[in-house]
């Protein structure tokens, strides 16, 4: 009837429960990931609204089309400074890797050149690995693969850094830098005028070996 009124119905309460097969609300605990974990990065999408952009990641766009103007290669195949080159104590010689920069620098300019990444970061528990694409004015020139060995997760950061640089220098045979560097000729004069073999004493064991120096460099 009219003089009659409804009682609404008291909603049940609902009992959370812990069941993975259910929506109800339960509580999860997440483990913090591990370093190698976040330094395993792809390279970033380019956004959806540049389709004339060059992903790098995967793009070979400009190899090989024309030559570099002749007074860019003039810089990039100059001689080698002998001064400029060092030496490892197992005799390997080397051009530091900031030179490699300052060369590419002064034929591009700065800001006229850069590494992209190409593919992710690969970590052993001993090695940090990664592809780079080296880009000179638009246009890709070389890919290699850098590597950089670690002895303790917190040595992973600065090793992605040498990794890049190891990256960095192999790219840099293809235009021709420094390429007396692995020209057998080259390196056996350059070890008989400028290093010589000392003996070394170990600091922790004592024992004696035989390492290569640059004349008039102190152990």
């Amino acid at each position: 009837s009219s003089s009659s009124s409804t009682v609404p119905a008291k909603a049940a309460t609902a009992t959370p429960t812990t069941s993975s097969s259910t929506n109800s609300t339960s509580t999860i605990t997440s483990k913090p990931k591990p370093i190698s974990d976040l330094l395993d990065s792809p390279p970033l999408p380019l956004p959806s609204d540049a389709p004339s952009a060059t992903n790098w990641s995967h793009s070979f766009h400009g190899l090989s089309t024309t030559p570099f103007p002749p007074e860019v290669a003039q810089i990039l195949l100059a001689p080698l400074v002998p001064q400029d080159v060092e030496i490892k104590p197992d005799g390997i010689i080397y051009l530091p890797e900031i030179k490699y920069r300052r060369i590419l620098n002064q034929a591009f300019g700065p800001g006229g050149w850069g590494l992209a990444p190409r593919g992710e970061t690969i970590i052993t528990q001993k090695l940090v690995t990664r592809e780079y694409a080296l880009v000179c004015h638009g246009r890709l020139v070389s890919v290699a693969r850098g590597e950089q060995q670690y002895f303790d997760n917190d040595g992973i950061p600065t090793a992605t850094e040498g990794c890049k640089s190891n990256a960095l220098v192999r790219c840099c045979k293809d235009l021709g830098v420094a390429s007396e560097l692995w020209d057998p000729r080259f390196i056996s004069k350059w070890k008989k005028e400028f290093a010589k073999e000392v003996w070394a004493t170990q600091g922790s064991t004592g024992r004696k070996r035989k390492i290569w120096v640059r004349k008039g460099d102190d152990l």
